[in-house]
């Protein structure tokens, strides 16, 4: 209880702003149904080449195409990933070639983003000093697992009617036997939900939690500088930019983490294509590259500048459709093939880790495969790392298991405040039978 106390209001936030980010991609695909898929399925949309061709003419000089998600809906737009700013992509109609909307996270959600991992606060731009708004989240979420066991351990029945008595929730018994009921019982039936949430949530607060999480399944941390679950962890070689989430296109690097840390969203509302241009999205070029005539990267031409005869110009994305076609043809049962520059992944529309991923490496003057790395063969971390966020998002077990962490956020949110109301209530029964007695007291004093 007296864990309880202090830590939580904390841990009704959490789990209230928690819950809110479940139904996240439907609720904006609803409100903003012209961001995710087309206007009209024609017989056959764009060539990649073309299609990323066009994104880059309308992109500034410095911002470039790096990648393209492509799902097996095709109702559903692409999602073109950018090189800046980071994890930033936009939507394009794959029939016409135009740019929907921008992703970004909507206001809301970004809200509760914050509300849940932070509280709210920021980290210093320098990323020093202690990141309060994460730590407080971080130890609220250690005391809530302790006292969702030791709750358990203590009310635990003695015998199996009692037990079963304790899981009904009655309402015709008054309301402080509702509340009581809500307490017990809902506790009861969350818990496991409730506990692997918070395990698996403790791995991005603190990085001695983490490394012992992954140290459980045989795994070894490679440790770098930076603060919370940015650091990375070992990775397959075949690993690239793009991946599945939610069972959504969403851009995703190895350090994606990190972009995390910073406040990256997922699907949001629509910006139009002439607000992106002024968002002064720049991408890295180096001299040498420059003036050696180079590819800008997933950007325009390829130009060759030390021959007095150009050359003829090649895209930048010409073997992209080529090695989308391979991919498609050899996993027909696919949810979102991504290809980015020579490299490329599958996903397919399966129960358990929602970022497991087929990738392949390709050589961009060809477009021949160089490498395969089947989910069954990735290493382990990596794996780990999926059903981290796939069983802490409740998306495992697909639509079922999101409704279910949904409603048991929703009971986690409800055990601190239906926690404070029982114990307000037996401490103003405790000072009513004191007063009682006192009163008592004082009137056999006064007969006597």
């Amino acid at each position: 209880m007296w864990l309880s106390v202090p830590f939580g209001i904390i841990i009704t936030l959490i789990c209230f702003s928690g819950a809110m980010l479940v139904f996240e991609n439907e609720v904006n695909e609803l409100m903003w149904p012209e961001l995710y898929f087309v206007k009209q399925v024609e017989a056959a949309p764009l060539p990649v080449d073309q299609l990323l061709e066009k994104v880059a003419a309308t992109l500034p000089d410095d911002v470039s195409v790096s990648g393209v998600s492509i799902s097996s809906d095709p109702e559903r737009t692409y999602q073109v990933s950018l090189s800046k700013p980071r994890r930033s992509s936009v939507y394009v109609d794959q029939y016409t070639g135009e740019i929907t909307g921008k992703n970004q996270r909507s206001g809301f959600f970004a809200f509760m983003f914050r509300m849940h991992r932070w509280l709210l606060d920021s980290m210093n731009p320098g990323g020093e000093g202690i990141f309060w708004g994460k730590m407080i989240v971080g130890v609220s979420t250690l005391m809530f697992v302790v006292v969702l066991i030791s709750g358990i351990i203590v009310w635990w029945p003695r015998t199996r009617k009692a037990l079963k008595n304790s899981l009904k929730i009655s309402g015709t018994k008054g309301w402080k036997r509702f509340w009581y009921d809500l307490h017990v019982a809902g506790g009861m039936y969350a818990l496991v939900l409730l506990l692997a949430m918070s395990l698996t949530g403790l791995t991005w607060s603190f990085t001695w939690y983490r490394t012992a999480f992954y140290k459980v399944f045989g795994v070894e941390v490679q440790q770098q500088g930076g603060h919370g679950h940015g650091q990375k962890e070992s990775t397959s070689k075949g690993d690239v930019r793009l991946a599945l989430q939610d069972g959504k296109p969403k851009a995703e690097t190895e350090g994606r983490e990190n972009a995390e840390e910073r406040g990256s969203g997922r699907r949001g509302r629509p910006d139009r294509p002439h607000r992106e241009k002024q968002e002064g999205l720049s991408a890295d070029y180096s001299q040498s590259e420059r003036q050696e005539g180079n590819l800008h990267e997933g950007g325009r031409h390829w130009k060759h500048q030390q021959t007095e005869q150009s050359k003829p110009v090649v895209s930048a994305f010409a073997y992209w459709q080529e090695i989308y076609d391979k991919l498609s043809l050899q996993n027909p049962a696919y949810k979102q093939i991504s290809v980015s520059s020579g490299t490329a992944s599958v996903a397919f529309d399966r129960l358990g880790n929602q970022r497991a991923a087929d990738r392949y490496s390709f050589n961009t003057e060809n477009g021949e495969f160089t490498e395969t790395s089947l989910y069954q063969h990735q290493d382990k971390a990596g794996k780990i790392r999926g059903w981290i966020y796939s069983v802490h998002v409740g998306n495992w077990g697909g639509m079922t298991t999101r409704i279910l962490t949904f409603l048991a956020a929703l009971v986690g949110a409800s055990l601190p405040l239906t926690g404070y109301y029982l114990w307000i209530k037996k401490m103003m029964n405790k000072r009513k039978r004191e007063k009682t007695i006192a009163l008592s007291a004082a009137g056999k004093r006064d007969i006597a």
